[in-house]
């Protein structure tokens, strides 16, 4: 869903003082690349940028789930809603991190739960994220697979994380946020990975 030019314009510096603070904290450490578009774009309105902070640092450095399960249902439900920016963002910096290999990458973008790269419990919340953005919810058989596998907490983390970044995927789509020149791209349906 790339647009020529963004229809909201992130921030540019000089930034307002309040809003350098919020992209410090947004940013890791002495992070030797500019604040990301995505978080330059939240800046425009800067009192739900404040308030988005605790909910996305909640989910991707206290999260109660494995973070390799966290990124399958990230990279998934960022395929699903055409977001290329989060899922080149997220495809970079944690995903190949922690493991996703290019064939689960080109599964969560063109493939399926049933796909043999994935083990049971990353073929499970591959079907959340799947029952998430496709029904709004998840079937009672589903759940009762879920519930087998994940404690509560966990169950309504993954739902909470398909939410989010759905959200997070609505925001880049219409904002037209423009891609990192060093994040990954969507593979080419057309380069099928082995799925092994």
């Amino acid at each position: 869903m790339a647009t020529t030019a963004p229809r909201i314009p992130p921030l540019e510096p000089p930034y307002q003082p309040h809003i350098q603070a919020m992209l410090d904290k947004w940013m890791p450490p002495d992070s030797a690349i500019e604040p990301l578009a995505l978080f330059r774009t939240f800046g425009v309105h800067d009192e739900l940028f404040s308030r988005m902070l605790p909910l996305g640092a909640g989910i991707l450095g206290h999260g109660r789930v494995e973070p390799r399960l966290r990124e399958v249902v990230i990279h998934r439900t960022c395929a699903l809603c055409g977001a290329e920016y989060e899922w080149g963002v997220h495809a970079v910096v944690f995903g190949k991190p922690l493991g996703l290999t290019d064939a689960q990458l080109f599964s969560t973008v063109h493939g399926n739960a049933e796909d043999p790269v994935w083990s049971p419990p990353e073929a499970l919340v591959f079907r959340l994220a799947d029952a998430l953005h496709t029904t709004g919810g998840l079937s009672d058989e589903l759940f009762a697979e879920l519930a087998a596998h994940f404690p509560p907490d966990e169950i309504l983390e993954l739902v909470i994380t398909a939410g989010w970044y759905r959200t997070i995927s609505t925001v880049i789509n219409v904002a037209g946020v423009e891609l990192e020149q060093w994040a990954a791209r969507f593979p080419e349906a057309d380069q099928r990975q082995v799925l092994v």
